[in-house]
């Protein structure tokens, strides 16, 4: 199961590391599980926003990644998450913020993040499509379970995981975003939802 190794990685990271995030002192610290105990990583969306990783605390939302010139996976990721969204609000539940992260930050700038918004039909706040500034997005990768390499042709070989975060940042569902939602994972987060 990966969630006892993601509470362990996260937790040496928090020794080790000199970037590790601290609360702000008025907050209470991150759980020793949580995903924005990861080095910082500033992120700037579709419509040029700039914000911190560590500030999306506070909310359950959905966290992936993705790459803008990809034709295949990423576009049925984008697209199942709309549908998860579809099957939440049938079942009573309220929207969920979604963040996908580029991992290819070199070719995914703000015009390309606003192009793949609206070939999507996707607005922020809801929908934050995002592309690092600074910090290590494949920290992000491997703390979600993402695996990517470059393809020698343009492109990536990569896997698609997309997890569901309580208000905290702990990993509570992931999901593979295939097309057709998963009830568990919807279920999962109504429970979310309805425990805060």
């Amino acid at each position: 199961m990966r969630l006892p190794c993601l509470s362990l990685l996260l937790a040496c990271l928090a020794l080790v590391s000199p970037w590790a995030v601290a609360a702000p002192p008025s907050a209470p610290p991150l759980p020793q599980d949580s995903v924005y105990r990861i080095p910082p990583l500033q992120l700037r969306d579709q419509q040029g926003a700039a914000f911190a990783f560590a500030s999306l605390r506070g909310a359950p939302r959905l966290v992936g990644m993705f790459y803008g010139s990809c034709r295949m996976v990423c576009p049925l990721e984008i697209e199942s998450l709309k549908r998860i969204e579809q099957a939440l609000r049938r079942q009573g539940g309220a929207p969920v913020a979604v963040v996908l992260v580029s991992f290819d930050p070199a070719h995914d700038d703000v015009a390309m993040l606003r192009k793949v918004a609206a070939e999507h039909h996707v607005q922020a706040p809801l929908f934050r499509l995002a592309r690092p500034e600074q910090g290590d997005e494949g920290m992000l990768a491997g703390v979600l379970g993402i695996a990517y390499r470059p393809l020698p042709g343009g492109g990536y070989s990569h896997n698609v995981v997309v997890a569901l975060l309580d208000a905290e940042g702990r990993i509570r569902a992931t999901t593979d975003a295939s097309g057709v939602p998963d009830p568990a994972f919807v279920q999962a987060i109504l429970a979310v939802q309805a425990s805060r």
